[in-house]
């Protein structure tokens, strides 16, 4: 096992560097300035303007400042932000908490409702509840998130006044009134971006349970007399969630972006929102940043999901 995540990690490290020379090289040709501000404002002269951009490195060549930003990255220092004054990675973990808090939830959120009902669901196929399944499905990934979100606030914030939708992170309150606190605002959120994936899982764990409980080791299984729930739980759940893992993980990146949308919506003060907050603005240094710390989130959840498989299915090496 170690051999095979040291070899997984050695694979990431192109993928890595490929990413951050694209991301690098499209911020630098894109339009725009972190200085135009100090353009239009008249009490800043020319020259000190002009100072700060050859201090900054803003005037070297594209291929000179990517060489910079990797050899201060490698030595911890993930830049300054233009706009905040503040150093990049201080800012980013300080969003960087909230943001896996409210995916992590929702994600446990939709794996807890897209098993059992998928499961259920293929192993009725066509009864009732198969078809209310599938139509509840088709809905759920049907509408964006930012359209539930904006249902949920004047549902349960304008219409019943039961849950705040702007996130607070200067709670004042302590011990338990802190952590209900924190629980009421996460609701609206995470039923957001649980509910919309769970949407679209329980569609193919239905779809990946129907293929392998029609093979034929699940009909042996049957007649060696074991009950349904344990042919189903050993040896069709087991098997079926093989395929179901690689969609989860593929799905990551969708779950970020889902995530930048829905942190707008409820106000969350996340990475996501850092994001945009930084295109808006232009300041370069953070959206480098932030980009690269969501790739290497997507490639660790893909490792994850190459060490399930061996977990799931022995028949798969992890050598």
């Amino acid at each position: 096992m170690g051999a095979f995540l040291l070899r997984r990690f050695l694979i990431a490290i192109p993928s890595l560097l490929g990413i951050s020379l694209v991301l690098f090289t499209v911020l630098a040709l894109a339009p725009g300035d972190p200085f135009s501000e100090l353009a239009t404002n008249p009490n800043v002269p020319p020259e000190v303007r002009e100072a700060l951009r050859e201090r900054l490195g803003l005037n070297d060549p594209v291929w000179q400042r990517y060489l910079n930003w990797l050899g201060a990255m490698l030595q911890g220092d993930w830049g300054f932000s233009f706009i905040s004054r503040v150093d990049v990675d201080t800012l980013i973990w300080q969003r960087v908490p909230v943001t896996l808090a409210v995916i992590g939830a929702s994600q446990l959120l939709a794996l807890l409702v897209a098993l059992p009902v998928g499961i259920l669901a293929a192993t009725r196929p066509y009864s009732w509840f198969d078809k209310l399944a599938n139509a509840l499905a088709f809905m759920g990934f049907s509408l964006p998130t930012f359209f539930t979100g904006l249902l949920l606030i004047l549902l349960f914030s304008i219409k019943l006044d039961w849950l705040p939708f702007v996130f607070r992170a200067d709670i004042q309150a302590t011990g338990w009134a802190w952590w209900w606190e924190n629980i009421r605002q996460s609701i609206m959120p995470v039923l957001v971006l649980g509910m919309f994936q769970a949407a679209s899982w329980t569609r193919y764990v239905r779809s990946a349970v129907l293929d392998v409980i029609r093979l034929d080791y699940v009909t042996t299984a049957r007649s060696k007399g074991l009950s349904e729930r344990a042919v189903v739980i050993k040896h069709v759940a087991r098997n079926a969630l093989i395929p179901v893992v690689t969609l989860v993980a593929l799905s990551m990146p969708q779950v970020f972006g889902g995530a930048i949308v829905t942190e707008q919506i409820f106000r969350i003060p996340g990475i996501g929102s850092l994001l945009i907050d930084a295109i808006l603005r232009n300041d370069t240094p953070v959206i480098m940043a932030v980009t690269f710390v969501l790739a290497c989130l997507v490639i660790l959840f893909n490792l994850i999901a190459d060490v399930l498989y061996g977990w799931l299915d022995p028949r798969i090496s992890v050598r």
